[in-house]
């Protein structure tokens, strides 16, 4: 039981991880309170569908609940700013989720297992955060070295207008700032 449990939690896993941190396209103020809106009564219509149910069942079905209007806020904050940031709390938030679900889903068990259930959703949990991490930490890299790489080809450029003189430099120069974004 607990092997197809880590079975599912590394399947989910790698789900949630296939996000790419690339900037999305953003969204229209319209659009964006409109999906508010609707995140807001799947919610309330799956935590309605949960009342039926009774015991960790329903538990789990809240949480669940909880955890889909989570990443779907994640992940509409993401589709509107587009900003890597957002892209990540995408990625946190879906790790929470899946924890508070796999964590509940272990109240049903006792003793050692319940215990050991507890320690692989843990375990889950710290990966998909840990992985997290490092996509933002990468996805600053890259701006980072982006940012060097222009840096450098501005020297280039403007080391290219030293060679000339008079109004030809002065619209070299001017030509490489505004290409490379300085004032």
């Amino acid at each position: 039981m607990n092997n197809h449990f880590s079975l599912k939690a590394s399947i989910v896993l790698a789900a949630m991880l296939a996000l790419p941190f690339a900037n999305a396209a953003t969204m229209a103020k319209s659009d964006y309170k409109a999906s508010k809106s609707r995140i807001s009564a799947d919610y309330k219509a799956d935590k309605a569908a949960c009342a039926a149910l009774s015991g960790n069942t329903k538990d789990i079905c809240v949480q669940e609940a909880k955890g889909k209007e989570s990443v779907a806020k994640a992940e509409l904050e993401f589709a509107y700013t587009g900003k890597s940031a957002d892209s990540n709390k995408v990625l946190v938030a879906k790790a929470k989720s899946v924890y508070a679900v796999a964590k509940e889903r272990c109240d049903d068990k006792a003793g050692n297992a319940k215990d050991v259930c507890v320690k692989e959703a843990k375990a889950v949990e710290t990966k998909a955060l840990a992985d997290a991490k490092m996509g933002k930490q990468i996805v600053e890299a890259k701006k980072d070295a982006a940012q060097e790489k222009r840096d450098a080809d501005y020297k280039v450029a403007i080391e290219k207008c030293d060679a000339l003189s008079g109004d030809a430099k002065s619209s070299c120069v001017a030509n490489a700032k505004s290409t490379f974004g300085k004032s």
